[in-house]
């Protein structure tokens, strides 16, 4: 995959249907005269263009990687490829879990686009959490995701030279990685240039953890184990800001950060977000509601999660463990499936821990880096803000420091409750 590209040109409202009219994909979707179809620009993420194309017939998803990032700007460049791995990955966990994520009409590799399925009527799961809204099963499936395109993707299902192909193939996505590995795992324990944080209600609590030798220690453990444990391939940004949800349905979105990596970081970037929802609630109560039974919902699901994920992660290593890791040549074949049941435990209890870990570091990243989310973001009295965040903030140290001695999501349930009751400010 090379980024040299000298066709480039991004799209705008305007030149869409004369770029994208000719486009057999496109136009069965939409309708073959182009003039009649309609576009507007919807992306509210840090990097690309999205847009919804209306015609006659439906409409579509057109989304366009931008040579920067656009958060920032043209002084952050950034390689069109990553739509390359956008494409490969959402190709790969469609049929790892079918009907997970959204269906692919068209790839253009030139221009750095995938024209796919217009969700509707979805929304971002992250606004319906904002929103206090209810789904049902979306424990379930997420956690289903997380169990088969995780056990899918990595030696103990895939054929070993195909897993090694893939490796090499998205070991491309450097420029990706390089922004998770800083932004993430280095940048929110000092003070780098671009986090920003609630300044003075939390300039206190902040400087205590930049200045906690212990948890800068084990986040770099953590980090040394997203740079090198390949285990499977990961979607590499999963939160509840890359999951569209409708009444009783969940489709993950966006995976162009995926790289290979430990099996316990998306499932532990997912929970986390659903963590930081759970403190965000007092921020958007009102006098009718003071969301407290909306934050049980909220770890019901998040326990689902886990606890769906655990089941089907079992039932894959059960019936699908046909790679070269744990071979039944060496276990079932033998008589020794005690040997096979052993050795899942041990493989879950090292998920959860790395969970946990990954867990706490994304509450760290998106309070103090540069990349914040919407559940506090969109709190606007500062005070009340900043103590929601506080919470978090205490609670992914406990999770980074004690992830070997947590051995349970009861028991963190307890620990995230009794924080939620503390005065941290």
């Amino acid at each position: 995959m090379s980024d040299q590209n000298t066709t480039y040109e991004p799209l705008d409202v305007d030149t869409i249907p004369s770029r994208l009219g000719s486009i057999a994909a496109i136009t069965k979707r939409l309708g073959t005269d182009a003039s009649q179809w309609t576009a507007r620009e919807v992306g509210d993420g840090n990097l690309n263009f999205v847009f919804i194309v209306t015609g006659p017939k439906g409409s579509v998803i057109v989304k366009q990687a931008l040579p920067y990032v656009r958060l920032v700007g043209e002084s952050w460049p950034l390689p069109l490829s990553r739509a390359f791995y956008e494409y490969h990955a959402l190709t790969r966990q469609g049929l790892r879990d079918p009907q997970s994520v959204p269906e692919v009409f068209h790839f253009d590799e030139a221009q750095a686009l995938i024209v796919m399925e217009y969700l509707t009527p979805h929304i971002i799961l992250r606004y319906s959490l904002i929103g206090g809204n209810r789904h049902e099963g979306l424990g379930r499936r997420l956690g289903e995701f997380c169990a088969r395109t995780l056990f899918r993707g990595s030696d103990l299902a895939m054929d070993a030279a195909d897993r090694k192909a893939d490796l090499a193939l998205f070991a491309g996505n450097g420029a990706l990685c390089d922004i998770t590995e800083n932004l993430v795992f280095s940048d929110p324990y000092f003070d780098a240039e671009m986090n920003r944080h609630t300044t003075p209600q939390l300039d206190r609590i902040v400087a205590t953890l930049r200045a906690d030798i212990d948890l800068k220690v084990e986040v770099q453990h953590l980090k040394a184990a997203f740079c090198a444990n390949a285990e499977t391939m990961l979607h590499g940004d999963l939160h509840t800001g890359s999951v569209m949800v409708a009444a009783d349905e969940a489709i993950v979105i966006d995976p162009e950060f995926v790289t290979y990596g430990p099996m316990g970081f998306d499932i532990g970037m997912l929970i986390s977000n659903f963590f930081m929802a759970y403190y965000a609630q007092p921020g958007h109560a009102s006098k009718s509601d003071d969301r407290t039974a909306y934050q049980d919902w909220i770890l019901e699901v998040t326990a689902e999660i886990h606890d769906v994920f655990t089941v089907e992660f079992s039932r894959l290593w059960r019936e699908e463990r046909t790679g070269i890791l744990y071979p039944k040549s060496l276990y079932e074949d033998q008589g020794h499936a005690i040997a096979s049941e052993q050795a899942l435990g041990h493989r879950l209890n090292a998920i959860w821990r790395d969970c946990l870990g990954f867990a706490g570091i994304e509450m760290h990243r998106r309070i103090l880096g540069l990349a914040h989310n919407a559940d506090f973001e969109t709190i606007e009295n500062e005070n009340l803000r900043a103590e929601c965040e506080a919470r978090a903030l205490v609670l992914g140290r406990q999770l980074v420091i004690n992830r070997g001695r947590l051995n349970s999501m009861a028991a963190v349930f307890d620990l995230a409750k009794f924080i939620g009751r503390e005065n941290l400010l």
